[in-house]
This record gives C-alpha cells, structure tokens and sequence, in this order.
C-alpha cells in the first residue's frame, strides 16, 4: 500500500474531524429534544415525588429500592449474579432501542437509561451545598484575567470566537452558532489569547479578527504553494510527452 503524502494525511484528518463534530451535533440535537420532552410531558420528579417514591415516570421503574449499591462484578455472590442477570433482562426489556447509557443512585440496586430517563432531582441539601460553593467563586470582574478567547470553525462552515477559562484546553464540541442562530459542532479550534486586556477590558475584536486573517492567509499561502508545485509538476509532464510525440512523428516520417 502507497504511503500517504502529508497532504492526504490532513485531507483524511480534517474528514475525520468534520465527521466526529457532525456526530456531536447529532448528539447534541437528540439531547436538547429529550429535555425539551421531560419539560414538555413533566416527566422529572420533584423533590417532594422523589422523597415519597413516585417511580421513573421514562421507564416505571423506582428511583431508589434500598437494596444497596451493587457490589464489584467479581465479589458478586452466586444469587447476586442471578439476581444482576435478572435486574440487566429487565433493563434490555424496557430500553430495547435506546443505546444509551445507565445510571442509578447511591444505595440503590435499579438501573435507569440516560436517554429516556431524567436524573433524580436535587435535594435541599445539595442545593445549600452548591449555593456556597458558587459563593466563594471569584467575581466576574475577576474571573476575566483567565478568560481566552478561541476560534472556531464550525460544521456550518461559520467562524465564531468562543471565550472559556484558560484551564481548560479544549472547547465544547458542540456550540451556538450566531449566524445560523442554531448549534452546530466544531471541526476546527484554535486558541486566540487572552479575551481581556489587563484592564478587564474586552480584547479589540479587531486584534482577533487580524489574529484570525493572518491564519487563514498562512493557509492560504500553503494551499497555493502545493497547488503551484502541482501545476508545474504537471507542465514538466507536458513538455515531456509532447517531446516524445514529437520525436515519434519524426521517426514515422511524419512532417
């Protein structure tokens, strides 16, 4: 088999890149429509349901039976077995065409589908825990020295900015597109730099637009490099073949 060229190479990977965003995008869609139905059709629980053990109203199933959280796979007794083997039957039964994940809650043996099923709501407790945990948060004005700003290329072929915390590396795989006024996936992203000046003042759109011209002009460039080299690949081919005719003709006697 031919060794790739370098330009097959990224050929193949901007394919495979543009696939797996469309695959998220898909994802995305299907998850945003299930939310919109357990908000539509009040399929999630309350508190107050939840804590009177109103069954899953996805599948029917308890949301908690006090059995205890399942052990190891390989602790399980021999009538622990029989009895996952059963509770996994159930499970198939009731989720045949969902091919999606499970979950379920601590101390509690039932398994839920993430598809169909909402998760159990928050407690009071929870609630109070997460209040002071976003209380000791840094404020918004804070927050902004370690904010980035990142370029994306979507599968609608739109470039949008995208502004997330410098930690994390990696952007969403799935965002809201302003031009499409829809949520698209990312086939391509690249960090900019900072989002703000040191000043907390938003960085000039016009340093990322120039960041993100200069990009597509390096690209650009390479693209017409490879093309040139092609085109005079192809001349010299030209020139080639028509000397062999010409000396063909001559040697066939050929004016």
């Amino acid at each position: 088999m031919a060794k790739l060229t370098d330009e097959q190479k990224a050929k193949r990977a901007a394919a495979r890149a543009r696939r797996e965003a469309l695959a998220a995008e898909e994802e995305d869609r299907r998850d945003t429509e299930r939310r919109e139905a357990w908000a539509r059709e009040g399929t999630r629980l309350t508190w107050d349901e939840y804590k009177a053990g109103v069954p899953c109203r996805g599948c029917g199933e308890p949301m908690y039976d006090g059995l205890g959280s399942w052990p190891g796979l390989m602790y399980l007794t021999e009538e622990e077995k029989r009895d996952y083997e059963v509770m996994d039957e159930r499970f198939r039964e009731l989720h045949p065409d969902c091919k999606s994940g499970r979950w379920g809650t601590g101390g509690s043996r039932v398994r839920h589908c993430s598809l169909c099923c909402p998760p159990p709501p928050m407690g009071p407790a929870q609630i109070e825990k997460l209040t002071r945990l976003f209380q000791t948060f840094p404020s918004a004005e804070e927050r902004k020295k370690d904010l980035d700003a990142w370029e994306l290329i979507l599968t609608c072929d739109h470039v949008t900015t995208f502004i997330q915390h410098r930690e994390n590396t990696y952007v969403r795989r799935v965002v809201d597109c302003p031009e499409c006024q829809t949520r698209r996936g990312v086939v391509e992203s690249k960090r900019l730099g900072p989002a703000y000046t040191d000043d907390g003042v938003e960085a000039a759109r016009s340093e990322v637009e120039q960041a993100r011209v200069v990009a597509e002009l390096t690209k650009a460039k390479e693209q017409l490099r490879r093309q040139q080299q092609r085109a005079a690949a192809t001349s010299s081919r030209i020139e080639e073949l028509q000397k062999q005719l010409s000396l063909t003709a001559r040697d066939d006697g050929i004016a």
